[in-house]
């Protein structure tokens, strides 16, 4: 099998040849037709200056566009960068420098924003050639015939970094993970042979694009599977539900958000989701009871959790024959081709195939997470039960997740501090039945006639991070708890002991 995403694209393309890789409202397009479409957007990156090891961002939500965009800047030998389409343009352009990105692709217009000009306002383009409509693609191919596109795709090496996602550290600076082509489809072929997943799936795709979940586990598993792909850009419960009735996906993916918001709507009664065959769920905790509600409400055959992070993507995965407490209070065994084990402070740990090579341009972050023998430390604490079993008890990190969606307290508390009136504040995650986690501020302020209220502080925050990151609670107090060295004590300010 090839290793290289363009070479997978191109296998697919001859095996499935007319069948449809793509759904998307009334728009169909084959296997072939997105060959074809990749290959002409590729020719167009070319004549706009791509050079092979270039980086392009993609700041946008999951369309087809998105998928051709991306898999063109592979085949032309460029590096991907996908970029959170909630993110503010000061956000994106901050990702842009620092991966000297050649072209930026945008969705202009998207939830009512105008990213186009608010990027070109930032700071930080200097690398950039072209800032490129992702509605526009179809302009690109018109742009050089003369370049041969194949050649470029057929150039790309299996150990060739295909692809740099961001994820923030405990500090707030946001991180790049760099994987190999090898990596990308190796982790997407160990997923979807778990799944069972065929040609014949129909696979509803609402975890984000620019999230390992919904690009590697979604766009390149599709590939590999020769399944349907069925893009969601945003979630409405009442919009998936039929179109899993109407497109009888068999193949639903996503965080405990999506299963629990089903079941609350009573999804299930207003319409016919009987073709879900498999569901895989993870990115938190999950209630065993959801788990069982899922398989006897939701009827859904195969339902299963796992474990993994941006520097990994997959560790761990349930297999599906398990018990329902196993599969809800577990995330599964390790994964063909990755190992677990429990390092210090129960942190849990992971070597293996599809550990990243490292993070863009910081060699002592890299060194820090991955140590001399190979063992990625996650933060995570767990513990292994006697079939290999992981199950997550606690963080070493600040980290929480909210409806999917990995926030760190560092990068928020750094912009709510430059707040006019803020002295100091705090931020952790606090328990919400529908997100998971959500989160609460902690503030103290400066008592002035113009100190901010609570109102004032989340719509600060709403101006300037991703709707995800914005703290839904905040709390005006007189001063934060604090230890002998100056670190705030979260616990006893989630606990209501301070």
């Amino acid at each position: 099998m090839d290793t290289t995403i363009p070479g997978v694209l191109a296998a697919a393309a001859a095996a499935h040849g007319d069948h449809p890789a793509y759904v998307d409202s009334d728009t169909v397009v084959s296997y072939a037709d997105l060959l074809a479409r990749v290959r002409d957007t590729a020719r167009g990156y070319c004549a706009l200056g791509l050079q092979p090891g270039d980086r392009v961002c993609i700041w946008a939500p999951n369309s087809i566009e998105w998928v051709v965009a991306a898999l063109a800047t592979t085949y032309a030998g460029g590096v991907l960068v996908p970029v959170n389409s909630r993110y503010t343009a000061s956000e994106t352009a901050d990702i842009v420098e620092r991966t000297e990105a050649t072209l930026v692709v945008v969705a202009d217009g998207f939830q009512g924003r105008t990213q186009i000009a608010d990027l070109r306002a930032t700071s930080g383009l200097e690398t950039v050639r072209e800032v490129v409509d992702i509605n526009d693609l179809d302009r690109l191919a018109g742009l050089a015939t003369d370049v041969d596109a194949d050649a470029r795709a057929r150039a790309v090496s299996p150990d060739d970094v295909a692809d740099i996602l961001f994820t923030s550290g405990t500090t707030g600076r946001s991180k790049g993970a760099m994987s190999t082509h090898r990596q990308t489809t190796g982790v997407a072929g160990v997923w979807g042979s778990l799944g069972g997943v065929t040609a014949e799936d129909r696979y509803l795709v609402v975890n984000p694009f620019f999230h390992s979940f919904g690009y590697k586990v979604g766009i390149v598993t599709g590939l590999l599977t020769g399944a349907t792909l069925y893009p969601v850009a945003t979630f409405d419960v009442d919009a998936v539900a039929r179109l899993v009735e109407t497109a009888r996906i068999t193949v639903l993916p996503g965080a405990p958000t999506i299963f629990s918001s089903l079941l609350a709507a009573d999804a299930h009664h207003t319409h016919d989701l009987s073709s879900l065959r498999l569901a895989v769920t993870g990115a938190a905790v999950v209630p065993v009871v959801l788990i069982e509600r899922m398989r006897a409400e939701l009827a859904i055959e195969k339902v299963v959790t796992a474990f993994g992070m941006t520097e990994a993507v997959v560790a761990t995965m349930c297999r599906g024959d398990e018990s329902a407490e196993t599969v809800a209070s577990t995330c599964g065994r390790a994964i063909p081709g990755m190992e677990v084990r429990i390092g210090d402070q129960g942190e849990v740990l992971l070597r293996g195939d599809y550990v990243m090579q490292g993070y863009l341009d910081d060699p002592e972050a890299t060194a820090e997470a991955i140590d001399a023998d190979g063992w990625l430390h996650t933060g995570d604490v767990g513990t292994l039960d006697a079939d290999g079993n992981l199950t997550i008890t606690d963080r070493l990190k600040d980290m929480y997740i909210s409806g999917g969606f990995n926030v760190y307290p560092a990068e928020v508390e750094q912009v709510l501090s430059r707040m006019d009136g803020v002295v100091d504040v705090a931020v952790a995650g606090v328990p919400d039945d529908r997100m998971g986690e959500v989160g609460k501020a902690w503030v103290v302020t400066d008592h002035s006639e113009n100190s901010p209220t609570a109102d004032d502080v989340i719509a600060y925050a709403r101006q300037h991070l991703a709707n995800f990151k914005v703290p839904r609670q905040v709390e005006l107090i007189e001063a934060l708890p604090r230890n002998l060295s100056g670190k705030v004590l979260k616990t006893e300010l989630r606990e209501g002991t301070a």
